[in-house]
């Protein structure tokens, strides 16, 4: 079986970045970042957007894009917006950051946006749809997919409740990034996960982690501190992407681990654990 693209998240590889605080940019220079994980064998790369803030302070777009075509770097993620779909200050301030995402996805030909809600934050279906719609549409216009990321903490915690987001909005470059440790969370079978529409499956993340998190430890802390690398932790990492390249997932595919141990770790070490952890999964034993 053949090692498919593999794209390297942004949280995954940012080193000493903070989730949740006023240090989310990674301390790693985008061009190391870009050659790390080139090195290591990623084709994909994923910035987060305090850390895309932070780079612009830095370089032009136009710089930016040619570090990352200079590095074989040819998908690229941008992330995270959230509040879209509410009104005052918050749907304010989430605009700038919406402008942001936009322009740096059109100049740097971003694969994809990612979006969805940390907050379980109360707002009706049809508000969702039609606001999802509307982002579709301006993404459309700047040359990027818009993924919705169901996870437990989302007022869309079910598959159920992505597919009438992304089926009603009925926008062809509207879809789902599926996190597998969300889809662990949730308890959602690796099955019904394959039966998902495939023309808005758009995104997978791949990682490991508790099947039962220690006593003590919350959600929270969990998913932002306590990931692994496939593998290395409980999942059946292996049989999900058996079941997700059956149903024809062609790629590329996230590595998305959260850890804070790893934060102190160096990037090679990052890359090249990252990448050499994924692909085993994609080899037959």
């Amino acid at each position: 079986m053949s090692i498919p693209d593999l794209l390297a998240s942004y949280w995954t590889i940012c080193g000493a970045a903070e989730p949740h605080t006023d240090r989310e940019y990674s301390p790693f220079s985008l061009r190391d970042r870009a050659a790390s994980a080139s090195r290591a064998g990623f084709t994909g790369l994923g910035l987060w957007h305090a850390d895309l803030a932070h780079l612009r302070g830095q370089h032009s777009l136009a710089e930016m894009r040619a570090i990352l075509a200079d590095h074989g770097i040819v998908h690229l993620e941008l992330e995270f917006l959230t509040d879209w779909f509410v009104d005052g200050e918050k749907r304010a301030a989430s605009d700038l950051t919406r402008r942001l995402l936009l322009e740096s996805a059109a100049a740097l030909g971003a694969r994809h946006i990612k979006v969805g809600d940390f907050f379980k934050t109360p707002v009706p279906m049809a508000k969702l749809v039609e606001e999802f719609a509307l982002l579709c549409a301006e993404a459309r216009d700047h040359g990027t997919r818009v993924v919705f990321e169901f996870m437990p903490f989302s007022r869309i915690e079910s598959l159920d409740d992505a597919r009438t987001l992304v089926t009603g909005a009925a926008q062809p470059n509207g879809g789902i990034c599926v996190d597998l440790w969300h889809v662990m969370k949730l308890g959602i079978p690796y099955a019904k996960v394959a039966s998902f529409p495939s023309r808005h499956l758009m995104s997978i993340e791949l990682n490991d982690g508790y099947l039962e998190a220690p006593p003590g430890m919350d959600l929270v802390t969990e998913t932002t501190c306590h990931r692994a690398f496939c593998g290395e932790g409980q999942f059946d990492v292996r049989g999900f992407v058996s079941v997700m390249r059956e149903a024809g997932y062609a790629g590329p595919w996230g590595v998305e681990v959260l850890n804070k141990a790893q934060r102190a770790w160096s990037l090679s070490d990052l890359t090249s654990r990252a990448y050499a952890t994924t692909a085993r999964q994609f080899v037959r034993t």
